[in-house]
């Protein structure tokens, strides 16, 4: 009882004399101890230096396709010819000549994976073309979210994906050579 009416009461120094009040005052209320305070280093702690031993450097960001031509990819820094798999963090020759020799075979590959894709993106050349419907409700039923674009957007799209750290693959055939700025001869 006497500590609650102790509490209840807290003294506080007026001008000229010592008040009793009822007005609640944090306990720690100093002026050398406010929000500002620093404390500084003791003669010990002056002059030691903190060292950081890292011991396994973090994860690169993967592999990213640094460019595409008609004869293949650079992926980076090496040169892949011809359509191509990419598994992070391997480099594989796909056995695909166009997006309709895309099957349920070709893409085996993708769902044997373990830790399993999250998502693949195929690459079907200069234009976006369609996939075999089987091949797709294949890869639905093994959790595999399919992406299927040109091989231009999909490059950009699997870069942009790796680069967010995501689960990714891509299967991609090169696009044709462009006809657009050559000039017929006569």
């Amino acid at each position: 009882m006497a500590s609650a009416v102790c509490g209840r009461f807290l003294l506080h120094r007026s001008t000229s004399r010592f008040l009793f009040c009822s007005r609640a005052v944090p306990a720690f209320s100093s002026p050398f101890l406010s929000r500002g305070h620093r404390l500084e280093p003791g003669d010990d702690e002056l002059y030691q230096r903190t060292t950081v031993s890292v011991m396994q450097k973090e994860r690169d960001g993967g592999i990213l396709i640094n460019s595409y031509s008609s004869a293949g990819f650079n992926i980076d820094g090496n040169r892949v010819f011809g359509p191509c798999a990419l598994l992070p963090p391997a480099i594989l020759q796909w056995n695909v000549g166009t997006h309709k020799d895309i099957t349920e075979e070709s893409v085996s590959l993708f769902h044997m994976l373990e830790p399993r894709i999250e998502l693949l993106v195929l690459g079907t050349g200069a234009r976006l073309e369609r996939i075999d419907p089987s091949v797709l409700a294949l890869l639905k039923r093994k959790g595999i979210a399919v992406e299927v674009q040109d091989t231009p957007n999909a490059c950009a799209t699997f870069n942009f994906l790796v680069s967010e750290r995501r689960v990714v693959a891509a299967g991609l055939i090169p696009p044709s050579a462009s006809t657009a700025l050559e000039v017929q001869q006569e």
